[in-house]
């Protein structure tokens, strides 16, 4: 989504007229439904008025076409400006722009891509805006078939039109030269040089508004899963370009890791659904073991580790496959710093005890830093979903210091998931009373597919539709419908019946580990147990009645769960009170339904047994079908 787009003519006359910023904060709320803050309306007036004075040139044609805030697909990321016409053969040409404020930065040691700037009120380390601006033109690249076809070129840079030229300059540090010989840097005193660079490859503005249409509305490739690149990436292959926080997370740990024999760390990464907390852990997996570092990857849920194993049969042996990827539960009798890395995904999801009637070791957290000289733990409070989840910062913190580690707490913000829609996931926390946001509705929040069905068939029906595309989209339920038939197989009967409607479903197969990936399993509806920390293209989501609205609120009601459902086992003989009881489930069923309606990374589609709640959501998401 391009929020401005005109001629370079009628760019600089809004500029000249300080008609621009109005324009595009009026654009900014039409087409996204977010207002802007004061600093940004203000780097808009400083950064774009030194573009007018670099593109006021008859060198660069008055038909070019300028486009300002685009929206990278299935980000939350925008693209500062970009030119676009043709080169000398004609063919649909590109210029991305990353534009800076900045006024000095630091060279940091030993970190790829990552410089230090005063940003926000502090020093804080951050991409080198080189790499910057090329992974943002890479991860348009991937998104976008005609980009990747050839049919339009990219061409990346960044203007810091504020940063006077040093000698020695720290941005030209030698150990940056890889990022900004592809992604070239142009300072305070490089007008002149952004003109050539800008020249070179935009020749004429023939074909300038056809190449804005296909880099915004051009096709779109299928989206990328981390469970489909998985083997990919384990053989050295960069199939996720790192961006921001994400990269500079990465080379943190990485860092980090190099000097694990001075002193025990602990490392914790906190993100929301989508912030790419999995793709994270496992280039860290690729590269840590490539450095010779005895490294696993953990997760409590079985059902993650059992789709990576189907992706990776027959590329590697099964030996290699579970020394890499392990279950929370191994760790209770590990000597201490038997791992030199343990990257503990879904740590929200870790227990207390282990083994199968959880009467095993200690606790898993303390086992994990314990069993190993670095522990990496990925963390979302906020997706805690059983009263066996104990996985908490705080948690953490405790047994880090119990061990005499040192601890990092460091925060993704890189939005992956439901097309990079802020906007969506906080209105979902907002609805489901997890966090206050000031999203209360999603009227003009389009860029996410959200709708709300008044049948469940005909919800099964647009699923069944959009997973025939590329056999990613699945059926979801909260467990509030027993598991009948773990144990019958009979064909005629169903877990999940609607009395009102003709809609009857089984739960996916007890057998099937690999709900998320199998053919056919877009037949079954998936559960919290068997999609958590998987993502699909869309996901239909029935809500049942431990969910409801009562006219003034969203209510939750815990006995409406199903008695084959475990999540809340404990909580009678954990809680005195009948009031403590609701609290504790409320959270659970909250989180349960926000983990479920974020596992779509194009669209949500959902159903709501209480049909109050059905109009509820309606009315806050002001689209009705």
């Amino acid at each position: 989504m391009i929020i401005y787009s005109d001629l370079k003519t009628s760019f600089i006359d809004d500029v000249l007229n300080g008609e621009i910023t109005d324009k595009i904060e009026a654009m900014m709320f039409d087409k996204m439904h977010k207002h802007v803050s004061h600093n940004e309306i203000r780097s808009w007036e400083n950064s774009l008025s030194r573009m007018s004075n670099v593109l006021n040139t008859p060198d660069i044609p008055d038909d070019v076409f300028i486009s300002l805030e685009y929206n990278i697909p299935h980000t939350a990321k925008r693209v500062d400006l970009i030119i676009t016409g043709s080169s000398d053969n004609e063919t649909m040409s590109a210029v991305i722009i990353e534009l800076k404020q900045w006024e000095s930065a630091e060279y940091v040691p030993d970190k790829d891509a990552i410089v230090r700037t005063y940003l926000n009120g502090s020093n804080r380390e951050v991409t080198h805006p080189s790499y910057q601006a090329w992974s943002y033109a890479k991860m348009i690249e991937d998104f976008n078939e005609q980009v990747q076809n050839g049919e339009v070129t990219l061409h990346p840079c960044a203007y810091l039109h504020n940063y006077k030229n040093k000698d020695p300059e720290p941005l030209s540090n030698k150990a940056y030269e890889s990022h900004f010989t592809r992604a070239p840097l142009f300072l305070q005193r490089d007008a002149g040089k952004l003109r050539e660079f800008i020249t070179k490859f935009i020749k004429s503005g023939y074909l300038g508004k056809e190449t804005v249409y296909l880099i915004d509305s051009g096709r779109l490739k299928p989206s990328k899963s981390l469970q489909d690149s998985l083997g990919s990436m384990l053989k050295g292959n960069e199939e996720f370009v790192m961006i921001d926080t994400q990269k500079v997370i990465y080379e943190h740990i990485l860092e980090c890791a190099k000097d694990i024999e001075d002193k025990k760390k602990v490392i914790i990464v906190d993100g929301g659904p989508g912030t790419g907390k999995s793709v994270l852990a496992v280039n860290l997996l690729v590269k840590l073991t490539s450095m010779g570092l005895a490294t696993s990857y953990i997760t409590k849920n079985a059902a993650p580790r059992e789709v990576y194993s189907a992706k990776l049969k027959g590329s590697l042996r099964k030996n290699r496959i579970d020394m890499l990827f392990k279950g929370s539960g191994c760790f209770y009798s590990a000597p201490k710093n038997t791992f030199d890395v343990l990257l503990a995904d879904e740590a929200h999801r870790l227990n207390e005890k282990s083994g199968m009637f959880q009467n095993v070791g200690e606790n898993q957290i303390m086992e994990i830093i314990r069993a190993s000289r670095m522990s990496v733990f990925f963390i979302d409070e906020a997706q805690r979903v059983t009263m066996k989840d104990i996985g908490s910062i705080e948690t953490i913190r405790r047994f880090a210091e119990q061990e005499d580690a040192s601890v990092d707490l460091l925060t993704l913000d890189s939005q992956f998931r439901c097309d990079g829609s802020d906007g969506f996931m906080a209105w979902l926390d907002n609805l489901l009373g997890i966090r206050e946001t000031a999203n209360i509705d999603i009227v003009s929040e389009d860029k996410y597919d959200f709708k709300v069905f008044d049948d469940p068939s005909e919800l099964r029906r647009e699923i069944e539709d959009k997973n025939k595309i590329c056999g990613k989209s699945r059926l979801v339920a909260g467990y509030c419908w027993n598991w009948i038939t773990k144990n019958d197989f009979s064909e005629d009967v169903f877990d999940i019946t609607i009395p009102e409607t003709d809609f009857a479903m089984k739960w996916n197969l007890s057998n099937d580990k690999t709900w998320a990936i199998s053919e056919g399993s877009v037949d079954q509806v998936g559960c919290i147990h068997t999609c958590q920390g998987l993502e699909f293209d869309y996901v239909g989501v029935i809500i049942g009645d431990d969910l409801r609205f009562d006219g003034k609120e969203i209510v939750t009601d815990y006995t409406k769960r199903a008695k084959t459902d475990k999540a809340l086992n404990g909580l009678k003989s954990k809680y005195k009170t009948e009031e403590e009881r609701q609290d504790a489930a409320s959270e659970i069923i909250r989180n349960t339904y926000r983990v479920l309606m974020t596992r779509g990374m194009k669209g949500c589609y959902v159903y709501c047994t209480d049909e109050k709640l059905r109009d509820h959501l309606k009315t806050m998401s002001s689209k009705k079908l």
